[in-house]
Formats: C-alpha cells, sequence, structure tokens
C-alpha cells in the first residue's frame, strides 16, 4: 500500500530528474469557471505527461540486479513513454505493450525514446497477460501503469508541489480536479493533500461513458467501464480503479465528475488561447469539469491538474475548431 512517507522518499529520488510544474493562472478562466482557477501543466513533464514521475520512481526503487534486467510496461501511450524515457535514463532496457489503436504519435514517441514496443488488440487480447508472459520469458520487471505502490508514490510528488505552490499563493481551502484513469494520479496527490494541504479535497474527472471511479465512489464497490476504447480521452480509458487506488480514493475524495468529449475539445482551446499549453483530451478533462461542471463545484476556488499534451495534431485541430 502506497503511503505519504514512499511519497516523500520517491520526491527524494526525483530531485534533479523531475520537473517541478508551475501554477498558472488565466483572469479569462476565472471568469467562465466563476471561481478562481489555477492549473498544473502536467503536459510539461518529461515526456509530456505526469506518468514521468511514477515510472522513475519504480525503477529507481529497484534494487540494482532486477534493474540491470531491464523493465516491462503496458501502456496506451504516457505511462509508455514515461517508463521508456526514465529506463533510458537508467541505462537498462525496457520493453512496452501497447495497444495497436493508440495514437501514432505516442506509439512513434516510444520507439524514438528506446524502448521494444508490442502491439496487442485490445478488443480482443489482454495487455496485462501479455505483459506478464514477457516479463516471466524475459525475467523484466513489471511497472503497472496505476495499481502499484511506487508509481502511486512518484505520481503523489505532484501533490507536494501543489500543496506547497498553493499555500504560497494563498489557496488553502478548495476542490483539487484531477484527469482519472485507474486513479494511481488521483490518489498520489490526494495521500499528499492528506498530510499537506487537508483543505483541499481530491475530485477525479472522466469522459462521460467512462466514468468508472466516479460510479464507484457513489456506490462504494469497484465498477467496470463496459469498453475501453471508443473516446477521444484514450489517455484515462481503463477498465476499472485499482484494487490499490479505489480504497485511497474512497477514503479521501470527493465526488466524481464527467464531461463529454466536445467538453474536453472546448477546455483544450481554453487552455491554448489562455494559458498557451497544449493538452490532450484526456489532459483536458479535469479543466472541462471546472469549466462546465460549475454547478457541481461549492469550492470557492479549484486547482486542475492538466495530466497531459501528448495529442496527434490532428485532434488538436478539432479542439482549435472551437476558437473559429
Amino acid at each position: 500500500m502506497s503511503s505519504i512517507d514512499m511519497i516523500e522518499a520517491a520526491a527524494e529520488r526525483l530531485k534533479g530528474h523531475v520537473r517541478e510544474t508551475p501554477l498558472l493562472s488565466s483572469p479569462f478562466l476565472d471568469e467562465l469557471a466563476g471561481r478562481r482557477v489555477l492549473v498544473k501543466p502536467e503536459c510539461l513533464q518529461h515526456t509530456g505527461s505526469f506518468k514521468f514521475r511514477g515510472a522513475w520512481s519504480a525503477i529507481s526503487a529497484l534494487d540494482d540486479t532486477a534493474r540491470s534486467r531491464g523493465v516491462i510496461a503496458y501502456s496506451s501511450g504516457n505511462h509508455a513513454q514515461g517508463v521508456a524515457y526514465a529506463a533510458a535514463q537508467h541505462g537498462i532496457s525496457s520493453v512496452i505493450v501497447m495497444p495497436s489503436d493508440a495514437p501514432k504519435l505516442k506509439i512513434e514517441n516510444t520507439r524514438a525514446l528506446g524502448s521494444e514496443v508490442v502491439l496487442y488488440d485490445r478488443a480482443n487480447e489482454s495487455r496485462e497477460e501479455i505483459g506478464e508472459a514477457l516479463a516471466a520469458q524475459r525475467g523484466l520487471t513489471l511497472i503497472r501503469p496505476y495499481d502499484e505502490p511506487q508509481v502511486i508514490a512518484g505520481q503523489g510528488t505532484a501533490g507536494l508541489e501543489l500543496a506547497r505552490q498553493a499555500r504560497q499563493l494563498g489557496v488553502t481551502e478548495g476542490d483539487v480536479l484531477i484527469c482519472c484513469g485507474g486513479g494511481g494520479l488521483t490518489s498520489g496527490i490526494a495521500l499528499a493533500l492528506e498530510r499537506h494541504a487537508p483543505g483541499l479535497r481530491a475530485r477525479p474527472c472522466e469522459p462521460e461513458g467512462f466514468e468508472d471511479v466516479k460510479r464507484s465512489l457513489t456506490t462504494g464497490a469497484i465498477q467496470s467501464n463496459d469498453a475501453t476504447s471508443g473516446n477521444i480521452c484514450d489517455a484515462i480509458l481503463t477498465p476499472q480503479p485499482g484494487q490499490i487506488t479505489f480504497p485511497i480514493l474512497q477514503r479521501l475524495c470527493g465526488p466524481g465528475l464527467a464531461v463529454s468529449e466536445q467538453e474536453a475539445l472546448h477546455a483544450m482551446a481554453l487552455a491554448f488561447l489562455r494559458l498557451k499549453i497544449v493538452l490532450e483530451p484526456g489532459g483536458a478533462v479535469s479543466l472541462a469539469s471546472a469549466l462546465f461542471r460549475k454547478d457541481q463545484i461549492e469550492a470557492d476556488a479549484v486547482i486542475v491538474v492538466a495530466s497531459g499534451g501528448n495529442v496527434d495534431p490532428q485532434i488538436f485541430e478539432q479542439a482549435l475548431e472551437f476558437l473559429t
């Protein structure tokens, strides 16, 4: 089980390797949201998403023997790139199992970072089974994308930064809106806030039709999505919350929020226009929640964790149509 002590230890290992992302603001976004909005752009992190944090944390926590044998991960793209880059920085090999329908940019970037990419059909094959089989055959360490204590600890370092930055800006109470798939980032940040910013409450944000975490929190039991494809928010389409992450989410998070694909695209356009940052759809659902689900938010201030920016140009063009 992940803990705040693990997060703080991960932060020490990440020093000098991770980018500290700022908190950005825009009076235009404040007006649209009807409250103060601060945005933490993890799209500016190494490899374009927060996933580098968890990947470095997990690899750096391995003993020398295990690390030297290499690592394997399965991912739709952002965890893939995070693990590939972290492995390369450690001078070790990596194998990444990716869905064949993942954004072309993410597949190409993962290969360019030096990983061996194994493609699979996510409609008919199990990435977990493929990853576990290859790990056993080759003696690799499997680094899961969210249900992994050291990965959660690494993602939680974003929460340590956020808590300190918010305090410096005078924000000690409010909602922290977090793009959520399996819950690694959300649970890690929630643990960090519990210790360092107890007045801030984490809330998971998801695409409509794939809001398994929201439904799980409502019912008090893990709920699954019927599918893990068929939405442009590919980065956060997961079958269900993790066995490790869900108890943390259940204990520490407020109600979930869900937005449409069009609202995610609109938020991408506004992030580009007002903050000059590029987000992918899955990385924009938190901002979309702040802007388009404001009736479901009571806090006077919200902090939006914009989790990634690895978007294909064609999708970004769709988003920019909201500005014409």
